[in-house]
């Protein structure tokens, strides 16, 4: 199997990386060389909204020709940005590829409403929203640049489904794990998908450690990062302890 092609997302894997943040994500992608996987200047809609984990599903759009992308496009049940919510499938992210322009929309609340009733578990746009109070209050995580009024139509052209896209100035394959929390939104190429998701789950709980330990007043040297023997054994017991 090629990296890049869809791969079942454990439940295992999908429980430990909504435990962990972006982040940490982001700090365990680092050591292995890859440094761009955060999609840039995406923001959530909801400010409550819960951890976002899935398996992307890809949407491109590329500047609409008129001609081309009249009201009448809709009328097409193969029409990519239609097609795309339809088969998005649960479980994954549909990731839309609007080439960071947000002068019109990426899709509105009936489009990321018909995506929640089949169970996709969010939805991100390097461009923008119409309807963006109603998509807030979905409950589904969304993530986009910022809000648009203007119809998709104006600008973007709905041109392929489920291709390797630029989002955020970040690659994204097909079948990518996406982890997005309040910080943003991280890209987790698919064959690192359980490892990152171990090393993670393991990082979150030392980080805890440390935070309780900075909270009570202790210095950050030999603590982190744990150079200190004495770290090492005082967070075995805290382990032990909670449990973790």
């Amino acid at each position: 199997m090629r990296e890049h092609e869809m791969t079942k997302l454990s439940e295992a894997t999908r429980n430990k990386l909504k435990s962990v943040s972006t982040a940490t994500v982001a700090t365990a992608l680092f050591k292995r060389g890859l440094r761009i996987q955060m999609i840039q200047d995406v923001h959530p809609l909801g400010a409550d909204q819960p951890t976002m984990v899935g398996e992307a599903f890809t949407l491109r759009y590329m500047p609409a020709r008129e001609d081309l992308n009249t009201i009448d496009v809709f009328k097409d049940r193969s029409h990519p940005q239609r097609k795309a919510v339809e088969d998005c499938p649960p479980g994954s992210v549909l990731v839309m590829d609007s080439r960071k322009d947000a002068r019109a929309a990426s899709a509105g609340a009936i489009l990321v409403t018909r995506l929640m009733k089949r169970g996709v578990a969010g939805v991100v746009t390097d461009g923008g929203f119409r309807d963006s109070a109603e998509i807030a209050k979905l409950g589904i995580p969304a993530y986009h640049h910022r809000p648009s009024a203007p119809t998709n139509l104006t600008l973007h052209q709905a041109i392929e489904i489920n291709v390797p896209i630029g989002c955020g100035d970040a690659p994204v394959f097909p079948g990518d794990v996406i982890l997005g929390d309040a910080d943003g939104v991280i890209v987790i190429p698919a064959h690192l998908a359980d490892e990152i998701a171990n090393e993670t789950f393991e990082m979150t709980a030392f980080e805890d450690f440390v935070t309780e330990e900075v909270g009570k007043g202790r210095g950050i040297f030999g603590l982190y990062p744990a150079t200190d023997p004495q770290t090492l054994t005082d967070f075995a017991e805290w382990r032990k302890k909670n449990g973790r």
